[in-house]
């Protein structure tokens, strides 16, 4: 052994190796900590959000949602929600504009991430749809009775056996022609899925439960909606651990088209043969829900205006998202689809922001997610 290597450190009696080692890892045990600490914030304290919009508020108007993550207005006084932990709940908003106490209509699901009121245009039959995680289920319903007049006992299973992992089976929706769209999420952050359901966007029959991929390289689409003139909205969530790569997406349906995962990089973010999207989000943030804004809305927009929760991310130390963003759809020739999206934060600071649906009378509501509470912006 070398005397230098035996020479203890003249500060405090340990070698300089040594003391590199500990302060390795005092700065990994900070970063570890800094980062635990940023994902649980926002799960443990309720933010003050700044809404950006002038002559408007928003205002809490229900708590005790567990934890929302989809909302489906069946008429203007009925609203569907979600809950993760197992529960499809009904609200009735009043006419004085609160809601009754919160009303639990089904019970014991898996995960439930979609819910959709749909009417067979063709008999007049109703049903009420569930996303769980890797399947679909349905109930029939009155045609012109209420959640509060319901007897959901136990559910038709439509489809079944669709794989799962990091990501989830989410929000099912009207195809506008008799079928639904139902949102697959990837089973990871970056493979090749076995099965080709995953990382996909699914038309589904509503009797049958027969299946098709109608687009495919979709990591993990969360929500969607109909703009009219344009087509079909939906968001859509890039890999994580790539830095500024990929940002998250809104993008335009056009069946049978690849949008991109897993061969997109950081070097070639739109390959050969794929779609790119119509509107960008920070990376890493969690672009979610999406609704298209209807015409009586006091909300600023035009004809083809969407808005969308950004979530916010687990993967990033400064915070990202947390957001609620306006997206004007304008003409774009230069675009390969025809659209580009403009992209306008209306509403930051919030705590987990996912469910959002615009009530039939053009207020927005949207849901925290780690709060169980449901806001509305109004005019004032």
């Amino acid at each position: 052994m070398s005397e230098a290597e035996a020479t203890p450190d003249s500060e405090g009696g340990r070698s300089l190796p040594s003391r590199i080692a500990i302060g390795s890892g005092i700065v990994v045990l900070l970063l570890v900590s800094a980062m635990t600490m940023r994902y649980l914030w926002p799960y443990i304290f309720e933010s003050e959000p700044e809404l950006t919009l002038d002559d408007h508020k928003v205002e809490l108007v229900a708590s005790g949602l567990g934890a929302p993550t989809c909302m489906d207005w069946i008429d203007e006084t009925w609203l569907l929600v979600c809950d993760r932990d197992g529960s499809l709940l009904a609200l009735q908003l009043l006419e004085d504009g609160t809601f009754a106490d919160v009303l639990t209509v089904a019970e014991g699901l898996n995960g439930p991430h979609g819910v959709l009121d749909w009417t067979d245009s063709d008999n007049g039959s109703r049903r009420i749809f569930i996303s769980e995680t890797g399947r679909l289920r349905a109930w029939d319903v009155g045609a012109n009775s209420t959640p509060d007049q319901w007897n959901l006992g136990e559910a038709e299973v439509i489809v079944s056996g669709i794989p799962n992992g990091n990501h989830q089976t989410n929000s099912v929706m009207s195809d506008g022609n008799g079928s639904l769209i139902w949102h697959s999420g990837s089973t990871c952050n970056i493979c090749e899925e076995d099965d080709e359901r995953n990382a996909a966007l699914l038309r589904v029959d509503p009797w049958t439960g027969e299946h098709t991929v109608i687009a495919s390289g979709v990591r993990n689409s969360y929500d969607g909606t109909w703009v009219p003139g344009v087509g079909y909205l939906f968001t859509d969530n890039g890999r994580d651990w790539e830095g500024r790569h990929p940002p998250e997406e809104l993008n335009l349906l056009v069946e049978g088209a690849a949008y991109g995962w897993p061969d997109d990089t950081p070097d070639d973010p739109i390959p050969a043969g794929t779609l790119g999207p119509v509107a960008e989000f920070t990376p890493h943030s969690s672009a979610n829900a999406v609704d298209w804004r209807p015409l009586n809305s006091s909300l600023p927009g035009t004809d083809t205006t969407v808005y969308v929760t950004i979530y916010g991310s687990w993967n990033a130390l400064i915070p990202v998202g947390q957001e609620i963003a306006r997206v004007d759809l304008v003409e774009d020739s230069e675009s390969a689809q025809g659209w580009r999206g403009e992209v306008t934060i209306i509403m930051e600071g919030l705590s987990t922001p996912l469910s959002l649906r615009f009530h039939p009378d053009g207020n927005l509501y949207y849901a925290e997610y780690a709060h169980g509470t449901l806001y509305r912006i109004t005019a004032e």
